[in-house]
């Protein structure tokens, strides 16, 4: 089987930190990189997060930090749901610095899509900084693009403005860029993350299925995105389980707007299901997940987190 070739801009983060070693465990990805954003916490601290944890997997893939404030706005962060840290509830091992290119992120993604040989699939499970700097600067790498899977946005309601998805609202300029550009992209958002939840049960397994998982079990017990007694929501391994199991979602094809200037709702992704704007689709959206598929699909994928 060929493996899907993608490169993953991520922000750890604790929800980031177990859709990497999703990902990083699967036999079905080819990861080529990974690349840093503020967001959850400084890119300082992301990027450093993201060495911990490629030291924890053993697994050596390239590091390239990236932007470290939005396009326009100032930063801000949500480490009143991940910590100061934005990994607190487990001692990691030193980060190693051998995995970090010199490169900014940016270029080095740039430098990795021209290279390669076949079309590459970007995933962003933080703020989308990154990928509109790349497609401004680099527009002719669209061509070797072959789709940008994305955890953000919202239908309904938000969680960090009224109707406005954290990775959205820190930076609404970029996301607009990345959903006009043409691209295929794929928006698995915060409507199915509520549903993608972890409850107390399956944290006890988890604890028990190896050293991933008992490391994961530490963070669950710090992480506020959700509650560790009620369920704990997976907003970040709902991209990947589009990338590794779409069928457990229900999927629209539509247009999705970014508001960029609304004194109280920017940040917000506007889902056209009805064609008021009366724009082509540019987006698949997951509009609902099945729950017990997602469970099964999660628990499976965290067991085979071993060497």
């Amino acid at each position: 089987m060929s493996k899907r070739a993608v490169i993953i801009d991520t922000d750890p983060g604790i929800d980031d930190a177990v859709a990497l070693a999703i990902a990083l465990y699967s036999e079905a990805l080819d990861v080529r990189l990974l690349t840093t954003v503020a967001g959850n916490v400084s890119c300082d601290k992301v990027t450093n997060n993201l060495l911990k944890l490629l030291a924890f997997f053993k697994k050596e893939i390239p590091v390239a930090k990236g932007a470290a404030r939005p396009l326009l706005r100032e930063a801000i962060d949500a480490s009143d749901v991940h910590g100061l840290s934005g990994m607190e509830g487990y001692d990691f091992p030193e980060a190693s610095n051998h995995l970090l290119l010199e490169e900014h992120a940016v270029e080095a993604m740039y430098r990795v899509i021209m290279e390669a040989t076949s079309k590459i699939t970007l995933v962003g499970i933080g703020p989308l900084t990154n990928f509109a700097l790349l497609l401004r600067i680099h527009p002719e790498v669209a061509e070797k693009i072959d789709e940008i899977v994305i955890m953000g946005g919202a239908i309904a309601g938000g969680n960090k403005g009224v109707t406005s998805e954290f990775n959205i609202a820190v930076d609404p300029e970029a996301a607009k860029i990345v959903f006009e550009s043409g691209i295929k992209i794929a928006m698995a958002g915060l409507d199915v993350g509520l549903k993608a939840l972890v409850f107390p049960e399956d944290s006890e397994k988890i604890k028990l299925m190896n050293p991933v998982g008992d490391m994961m079990y530490h963070l669950f017990k710090k992480y506020r995105g959700g509650s560790f007694a009620t369920g704990l929501k997976m907003y970040d391994s709902c991209a990947m389980a589009y990338l590794l199991k779409p069928e457990m979602f229900e999927l629209v094809d539509t247009y999705v707007a970014v508001e960029t200037t609304g004194a109280l709702t920017s940040g917000t992704t506007l889902v056209d299901f009805k064609g008021y704007l009366g724009q082509a689709a540019n987006t698949k959206v997951c509009v609902d997940i099945d729950e017990a598929v997602f469970k099964s699909w999660f628990l499976a994928a965290i067991e085979n987190c071993k060497e």
